[in-house]
């Protein structure tokens, strides 16, 4: 099955707009990261940046946290107090969305077709795997 990616979008996308959908599509090679995309109400798509929000923190002998009973474990990630920020992602591509629930035949869940071009959707297309795009 694989990992996703989340996708919402506040564009205007027909019965996708304002849902939660799932993709493979966006991140190359991997098949997604559960990283969450946003689609803004002008077309442009964001994604997260938590770059500098953790430290890696090892607890050395003599450290209050440090158990001699772990051999790999004596480590955390700590907070920093910064915030993530989002930050458009610029992709050309074609990309297919499908939405996170879905009550009914699989034959006829709802896909839809995203056109990219440098972060912005260009056009798109709706479909069911009766009606192949």
């Amino acid at each position: 099955m694989g990992m996703f990616d989340y996708f919402r979008s506040s564009y205007d996308l027909g019965v996708f707009t304002n849902v939660v959908c799932q993709t493979k599509d966006i991140e190359d090679g991997i098949g997604g990261t559960m990283t969450d995309y946003w689609v803004d109400p002008s077309g442009l798509l964001w994604y997260p940046n938590y770059r500098d929000t953790h430290t890696f923190e090892v607890y050395e002998e003599g450290h209050p946290n440090y158990n001699p009973n772990i051999i790999w474990g004596n480590h955390e990630w700590v907070r920093t107090g910064k915030h993530g920020t989002y930050q458009p992602h610029l992709i050309t591509k074609y990309i297919e969305v499908y939405p996170e629930r879905w009550k009914g035949a699989w034959d006829d869940w709802p896909r839809c077709k995203i056109h990219f071009k440098q972060g912005r959707v260009m056009d798109y297309e709706i479909f069911t795997r009766n009606s192949q795009a």
